[in-house]
C-alpha cells in the first residue's frame, strides 16, 4: 500500500485550559499527562511535517495561548510556509498579543463559543468567558484575519441555530462551524446529559440549511450531524492516518484527537522516532490505514473506501474493539448500542442539561492558566 501524503498537522500544544466543557476531548486521567514538548521539539515537529508534505498547521490544545512561546512557534511555522490556524477559547488573549501573533505570521483564528447566551455559555464552559469571546472575535476581524466561529452542539444549545447564526453575523465570521458532539472521552461519560433527540437534530439541520443557502457567498455555514443519527458512519478524519497527523502535548503521534483512548495501541513519540518514520512505519499508524484490517460487514461494503469503516475510537469506546464496524453504521452487529442511547435521548428530550447542575461542573477540571 502506498503511504498517503498528509496535508494537515494538528499540534496539540498543551492540555492546560481555563474551561471545563463536559464534552472536552482531553484525557479523562488528565493528571497523568502533564509533560509537554519543548519549544525546540515543536519546531522540529513543524519542520518534519512540512518535509512530509503538510501545508496546514492547526495550533490547538487545551488552550494554546497558555504557551508563552506561541508567537515564536507561529513565526517558525510561517517561515516554513505553513498556513497557521489558531484554535482557541480566546480567554487568555489580549489585543496586543493578537497583534504580535499576526506579525509573527498567523493566518486564521477559530474561536469556540458554547452558546449564543452568556448564562448558558458560561455555565457549560465552567468559566465566565462569553463576553471575552465576543471581544476577541471582533479583534480578529479588525486585524484583517479570517475568523471561524465554532460551536459544539448538544441538547442544551441545539435549539439556538437562529441565534448562533445571528451571533456569527454580528462578529462578521467568515465561517460558522456547527459541529455536533462526538461521543468519546468526556462526552461519552456525559452522553445521557448531552445527547439530543432526533427531533432536535432534524430541526437544527433544517434551520442550518436555510441559513447556509441565505448566506452563500458571504459566510460558510457548516452543520455536522452527530454520528448517532445517521445510517452510515462518516469518514472520521478522512480515514485513519490518511490526511491528518496529530501530535499530542507529550509528543505522541496519533491520527485523531481521541486516539489516545485506544489502550490497545501504543503510539510512538517524536522524542524517540522521526515524524516521517512514525507516519510511514509505526504499527499504530498502520493499524487501521486502508482496508486490509476490515472484517465483515465492512470488508464487502461498497462504502468501505468512502467511510473507511467509520470512527475507530467510537468503535473502541462502545465495544472495546477498535477493529469492529463503527456501531453508528446500521449494518454493525453492535448498532443496538446506538439505538439504546437514541431511545433514552428521545425519552428525556423534555429535560435540558441547563437544568441539571451535574452538567455544569463536569469536564477536565484543568483551570490552570500558568504560561510556560
Amino acid at each position: 500500500m502506498t503511504t498517503p501524503r498528509p496535508y494537515t498537522l494538528i499540534a496539540e500544544l498543551t492540555y492546560r485550559c481555563p474551561l471545563r466543557c463536559p464534552y472536552c476531548s482531553n484525557p479523562m486521567d488528565l493528571a497523568a499527562h502533564k509533560d509537554e514538548l519543548s519549544h525546540d521539539e515543536w519546531c522540529r515537529v513543524f519542520s518534519d511535517a512540512e518535509a512530509l508534505g503538510v501545508v496546514q498547521l492547526h495550533l490547538t490544545g487545551g488552550e494554546p495561548l497558555v504557551r508563552g512561546d506561541l508567537e515564536l512557534l507561529v513565526k517558525h511555522a510561517h517561515e516554513l510556509g505553513l498556513y497557521v490556524n489558531l484554535i482557541t477559547s480566546g480567554i487568555p488573549l489580549t489585543r496586543a498579543r493578537l497583534e504580535d501573533l499576526v506579525r509573527a505570521g498567523l493566518d486564521h483564528v477559530q474561536v469556540s463559543v458554547q452558546s449564543s447566551r452568556a448564562e448558558l455559555g458560561d455555565g457549560v464552559a465552567g468559566y465566565a468567558g462569553h463576553a471575552k469571546k465576543l471581544t476577541v472575535m471582533r479583534w480578529v476581524k479588525d486585524l484583517g484575519l479570517p475568523l471561524t466561529m465554532n460551536v459544539v452542539l448538544h441538547r442544551a444549545n441545539l435549539g439556538e441555530i437562529d441565534e448562533l447564526v445571528a451571533l456569527a453575523e454580528l462578529v462578521r465570521a467568515d465561517r460558522l462551524e456547527l459541529a455536533n458532539t462526538q461521543y468519546v472521552s468526556w462526552a461519552l461519560a456525559n452522553r445521557d446529559l448531552l445527547l439530543p433527540s432526533r427531533e432536535q437534530v432534524d430541526r437544527a439541520a433544517h434551520m442550518a440549511a436555510l441559513h447556509r443557502e441565505r448566506l452563500r457567498g458571504s459566510m460558510e455555514v457548516l452543520f455536522v450531524k452527530p454520528d448517532y443519527f445517521g445510517v452510515t458512519p462518516k469518514a472520521c478524519m478522512d480515514g485513519w492516518a490518511r490526511r491528518f497527523i496529530q501530535v499530542v502535548p507529550d509528543g505522541r503521534v496519533v491520527p485523531c484527537h481521541a486516539a489516545t483512548s485506544l489502550t490497545s495501541l501504543t503510539f510512538d513519540s517524536v522524542r524517540a522516532q522521526p515524524l516521517a518514520h512514525i507516519w510511514e512505519r509505526s504499527p499504530a499508524m498502520l493499524a487501521y490505514r486502508g482496508e486490509a484490517w476490515m472484517s465483515e460487514p465492512c470488508r464487502s461494503c461498497d462504502r468501505r473506501s468512502i467511510d473507511y469503516g467509520g470512527c475507530r475510537c467510537q468503535a473502541f469506546a462502545l465495544t472495546g474493539d477498535a477493529a469492529k464496524t463503527d456501531p453508528a453504521c446500521q449494518l454493525s452487529p453492535d448498532h443496538a448500542l446506538i439505538g439504546d442511547a437514541q431511545y433514552r435521548a428521545d425519552s428525556t428530550s423534555h429535560a435540558t442539561p441547563a437544568e441539571d447542575k451535574r452538567y455544569l461542573y463536569r469536564g477536565t477540571g484543568s483551570a490552570r492558566l500558568r504560561q510556560s
